[in-house]
C-alpha cells in the first residue's frame, strides 16, 4: 500500500516537472533557513550548558545606586573569592577569571603573541572543560604552570610531546606546560582563552589586591550539592556592606549559570526579561515564518493544480476508495517532496554555513555524528510535509465524484478564499521584514552619523608591551622628528573604550548625596591636539610649560554640569587618594557607546596610570609610509614584540557590527520571504489563468483590449498585496518602536519607510505576475471557447 503511494506520488512528480520543481525550490529555501536560523539557536542556548556542575555555578554581581538609578553589573572585588570560600558554609569553591590577557609566547625562536585568562587553580574543577594531559585538581597549582589549548600546543611545538615544554612569557618568566586542554567549543564566554596561567602570577606581577572598592575581576561560585541559593542568597547580599562600612546600601547577589547568556538584562536594578533572548526568540519566529511560507506555497501550487487532479480524486472514489486513503495518498506525496527537498536543503546549508557564520560570527556546524541530528531531521521532514500537504489533501478529497465525472466541476470562490488568505499571510510578513531591514539601516546610519566629538582620521594606538613603556619619549621623539606623526600621547586606554569608571569623587559644594558615577581616563600632554578635541574653556595638558599639569585634570561638559561650577579652571577635585587641579573643559565625545547619551568624564594628568600610546599620523604622508616608519621605529625600541597597531576609525565602526549583523540578517530574511512568496503569488497567477481562461476569452470576442484585460487580472493581486501592507504596517510599527527604545540616541519611525515597504512589494508583485496575466490576456479566444 504504501510502496503503491509513493509510486504513484513519483509518477506525478515527473508528470509535472515544472510545478515540482517550483514545490520543491520553494521548500529547499524555506527548510534550509529555518535549519540555518535553528542552528544558530541552538548554539546560543547551549551556551555553558555542557558543565557536569552547571546547576550549581554562579556568578557574582553588585547592586548598587548611583547616577539616579539602581544598577547592576558583574564586576567584583579580587577579595570576594577567598571570602566566600571562607564565610559561607554554603560555598563549595570561588573562581576568579581575569578579563583576558595579551602575552608574547617565546618557544625557541617562535614568538607568538596569545589570548588567554589568568584563572584560580580550581578553574578546570569548577567548570567542565575536558583535559586530554594533566590532573584538573594540580595543572594550575604551580604559580609558574600553564595550560594550552591543543591547537595552541601544536602552534608551539608541532608534533613534539609539549608536556613538560618550557614557554617564555612576556621576556620575563618560564613556564611549564603541565596541561594540554580539548580546544574550546564555540558555545562559552570562554571560547576567546588559547591558555590558563594561575592567579597566583597575577599577584606576582603586583596585579592583585584585598580593596573592596575595586570592582575589576568576575567572580564564580560553585555551592555544595546540598545548598541552596534561598539559604546563601541573604548571606550574600551583605557581605559587601559587611566589609566595606561606607557602603551601606551595597547589595550583592549570585546570578546562575542558566541565565548568563540570554537573560543578564536589567532595568533599575530588576531583571527586565530582556537580553539575547529577544534575539533568540525573534529567530525563531522568523524560522516558523519562513517554513510557513515555504508550506503555503506548496499549498497554493497543489491547489492550483486541483482540476487537474479531479478526474483522478473522482475515480478512484467511484471504485471505493476513502476519503482516508486519499488524504494519506496525498499526505505522502508531500512527505515525498518534502524528502527531496530537504536532502538539497542540507546541501545548500553546507554550501552557505560558510558565509553565515560569517555573517553571525559564530562557528556552527551540522551535526552530522550525533543521532539526535539524524532523529530530529526526520521528525523536521515529517512536519514540514505533514504542514505542506494537509490543506491540499483535504481539498482535494473533498471533490464529488459525480459532479467531476460530469464534467460541471468547477472551483468556487469558497474555494479561493483560502488561498487569497495563505498570499496575504506570506505578504505580510515580507512587508514586516522589508520595514524593519529599512528602520534598522536608518539607525545604523543615523548613529553612524553622530559627531564623535574627536577626529579619527589618521589615528592609531598601540597597547603598551615590553619595552614600550619604559621607552615611550624616545618612541615618541622619533615619530615626531621622522615627520611620521603630527602628535604622540599615553593614554589609560584606547580612546574607544573605558577601562575604568568610578564614584566617590569629591569637589567644593557637592552635594554629599551625589553618587556620580564617572567615566575615569588618564592622558599625557596633548591628548588635545592627538585627539582633536575641542575645548570650551581652559586648555590641553602641557608639561614643558606647566609642570604642574601632571597633577592636572580636564574634564567634559556633562561632568561640569554634575559639579556646578561657574569657574571651574583651578578648581580642585579629589580622587584616588589624590587632588587634581582643573586645567581645562572639553565638549563631551563619545567613548563607549554610540547609541547612548555621553556621560560625566575625568581626564586626569601625568601622575596616573598608563597602558596605550596614541599616535595621531602625518596626514602629508601616505598611511602606508606612515606605518612602515612606525614599524622601524617600535621594532628599534621594542624588538621582541610585534608592531600591533589599531586604526582609531576601525575600531569606532567595531561598535556597529552588532547593529549590522541585525539589518542584513533582517534584509536576507526578508529576500528569501520575498523570494518564497513570489513563487506563492506564480502559483495563484497561474490557477487565475486557468480558471479564467473562457471569462477572458469572451471578453475579447466582445472587444476587451489586452491592456483591460491584463489591468483586470492585476487588480486581484494588487488587492491583496494592498492588504498585507495594512496589517503589516502596525505589526513593524510596534516591533520596531520596541526594538529602538533598547536606544537612548535613536532615530525616529517616519512614514515614508512604510510607503516605501509598501511601493516596493507592490511592484515586486506585479513583476511576479505580470507574465501570467499579460500571457492570458494575448491568448487566443478561439482555443479557450472551442470546447463550448
Amino acid at each position: 500500500m504504501i510502496k503503491n503511494f509513493f509510486k504513484i506520488a513519483w509518477r506525478g512528480l515527473l508528470r509535472s516537472k515544472g510545478f515540482s520543481a517550483i514545490n520543491i525550490a520553494g521548500l529547499v529555501v524555506g527548510m534550509a533557513s529555518a535549519i540555518l536560523i535553528l542552528l544558530w539557536i541552538q548554539n546560543e542556548i547551549s551556551y555553558d550548558q555542557f558543565h557536569e556542575k552547571k546547576d550549581r555555578i554562579y556568578e557574582a554581581w553588585n547592586r548598587a545606586e548611583f547616577s539616579g538609578e539602581l544598577n547592576c553589573w558583574n564586576t567584583t572585588p579580587k577579595v570576594l573569592a577567598r571570602t566566600l570560600e571562607r564565610d559561607l558554609p554554603e560555598v563549595e569553591a570561588a573562581v576568579r577569571v581575569d578579563w583576558g590577557s595579551n602575552f608574547l609566547f617565546t618557544v625557541g625562536d617562535k614568538k607568538l603573541t596569545v589570548r588567554g585568562n589568568m584563572v584560580d587553580s580550581n578553574f578546570l574543577q569548577v567548570f567542565t572543560f575536558p583535559l586530554l594531559k594533566g590532573n584538573p585538581a594540580l595543572v594550575l597549582k604551580d604559580m609558574h604552570s600553564i595550560v594550552l589549548t591543543e591547537t595552541l600546543a601544536r602552534k608551539l611545538f608541532g608534533k613534539e610531546e609539549p608536556m613538560g615544554k618550557i614557554i617564555k612569557i612576556d621576556n620575563k618568566e618560564n613556564f611549564t606546560v603541565t596541561g594540554i586542554l580539548q580546544d574550546m567549543p564555540n558555545n562559552t564566554r570562554f571560547s576567546r582563552a588559547e591558555y590558563l596561567v594561575p592567579w597566583a602570577y597575577k599577584r606576582f606581577l603586583g596585579d592583585d589586591d584585598e580593596y573592596w572598592g575595586n570592582n575589576s575581576t568576575r567572580t564564580y561560585v560553585l555551592l555544595k550539592q546540598n545548598a541552596t541559593l534561598a539559604s546563601a542568597a541573604p548571606k550574600v547580599k551583605v557581605m559587601k556592606q559587611r566589609y566595606a562600612k561606607d557602603e551601606p546600601k551595597w547589595e550583592m547577589f549570585l546570578y546562575p549559570l542558566s541565565k548568563w547568556r540570554l537573560y543578564s538584562s536589567f532595568t533599575n536594578g530588576k531583571e527586565d526579561g530582556g537580553g539575547r533572548i529577544t534575539f533568540v526568540r525573534l529567530f525563531g519566529i522568523v524560522a516558523a515564518f519562513i517554513l510557513l511560507i515555504a508550506c503555503i506555497n506548496f499549498m497554493n501550487l497543489s491547489t492550483a493544480r486541483s482540476e487537474k487532479r479531479a478526474k483522478e480524486v473522482g475515480i478512484r472514489k467511484v471504485v471505493g476508495a476513502q476519503k482516508f486513503s486519499l488524504i494519506s495518498q496525498f499526505i505522502g506525496e508531500s512527505i515525498l517532496l518534502a524528502f527531496i527537498a530537504g536532502v538539497f536543503a542540507i546541501i545548500v546549508v553546507q554550501l552557505s554555513l560558510g558565509g553565515f557564520n560569517t555573517l553571525t560570527d559564530k562557528r556552527l556546524y551540522v551535526p552530522y555524528g550525533s543521532p539526535w541530528f539524524w532523529v530530529g531531521g526526520v521528525v523536521f521532514v515529517l512536519f514540514t510535509g505533514l504542514l505542506a500537504g494537509s490543506y491540499p489533501a483535504f481539498f482535494l478529497s473533498s471533490f464529488k465524484p459525480v459532479k467531476v465525472l460530469k464534467g460541471t466541476f468547477k472551483k468556487t470562490q469558497a474555494l479561493v478564499a483560502p488561498r487569497k488568505v495563505l498570499v496575504v499571510l506570506q505578504f505580510t510578513f515580507a512587508i514586516i521584514l522589508i520595514i524593519c531591514t529599512i528602520i534598522v539601516k536608518q539607525q545604523i546610519d543615523y548613529a553612524q552619523n553622530r559627531q564623535t566629538g574627536y577626529d579619527k582620521n589618521n589615528l592609531i594606538y598601540h597597547n603598551f608591551t615590553g619595552d614600550i613603556e619604559k621607552n615611550f619619549e624616545l618612541i615618541r621623539q622619533e615619530l615626531l622628528s621622522t615627520g611620521t606623526a603630527s602628535s604622540v600621547t599615553k593614554t589609560s586606554a584606547p580612546i574607544t573604550e573605558s577601562w575604568s569608571d568610578g564614584w566617590g569623587q569629591e569637589w567644593e559644594g557637592k552635594d554629599p548625596n551625589d553618587k556620580t558615577d564617572f567615566f575615569r581616563y588618564n592622558a599625557d600632554e596633548g591628548l588635545g591636539t592627538t585627539a582633536g578635541l575641542r575645548f570650551v574653556q581652559g586648555r590641553d595638558f602641557d608639561l614643558k610649560k606647566f609642570p604642574t599639569d601632571s597633577l592636572g585634570m580636564i574634564i567634559n561638559e556633562s561632568a561640569l554640569k554634575v559639579m556646578k561650577f561657574k569657574d571651574p579652571i583651578g578648581k580642585i577635585v579629589k580622587d584616588n587618594g589624590k587632588e587634581w587641579h582643573i586645567v581645562g573643559v572639553i565638549k563631551d565625545f563619545i567613548l563607549t557607546n554610540p547609541y547612548e547619551p555621553t556621560r560625566p568624564m575625568l581626564i586626569a594628568g601625568g601622575k596616573a596610570w598608563f597602558s596605550t600610546i596614541l599616535i595621531k599620523f602625518n596626514a602629508n604622508r601616505s598611511t602606508a609610509n606612515n606605518l612602515k616608519t612606525a614599524e622601524t621605529i617600535f621594532h628599534k625600541y621594542n624588538p621582541e614584540y610585534p608592531f600591533d597597531f589599531k586604526f582609531v576609525d576601525e575600531e569606532f565602526a567595531r561598535k556597529f557590527e552588532d547593529e549590522k549583523r541585525t539589518g542584513t540578517l533582517a534584509g536576507l530574511f526578508a529576500g528569501l520571504t520575498i523570494f518564497i512568496s513570489c513563487l506563492g503569488l506564480f502559483g495563484l497567477a497561474i490557477y487565475m489563468a486557468e480558471s479564467r481562461i473562457k471569462e477572458i476569452g469572451v471578453r475579447k470576442v466582445l472587444g476587451a483590449s489586452v491592456t483591460g484585460l491584463a489591468t483586470l487580472l492585476l487588480k486581484d493581486f494588487l488587492t491583496l498585496v494592498l492588504i498585507s501592507f495594512v496589517l503589516a504596517s502596525p505589526v513593524a510599527w510596534w516591533a520596531m518602536r520596541s526594538w529602538l527604545s533598547d536606544y537612548s540616541y535613536r532615530v525616529p519611525i517616519q512614514w515614508w519607510v512604510f510607503a516605501l515597504a509598501g511601493l516596493v512589494s507592490v511592484l515586486i508583485a506585479l513583476a511576479t505576475v505580470s507574465y501570467q496575466a499579460i500571457r492570458a490576456a494575448l491568448a487566443n479566444p478561439v482555443k479557450s471557447l472551442r470546447t463550448e
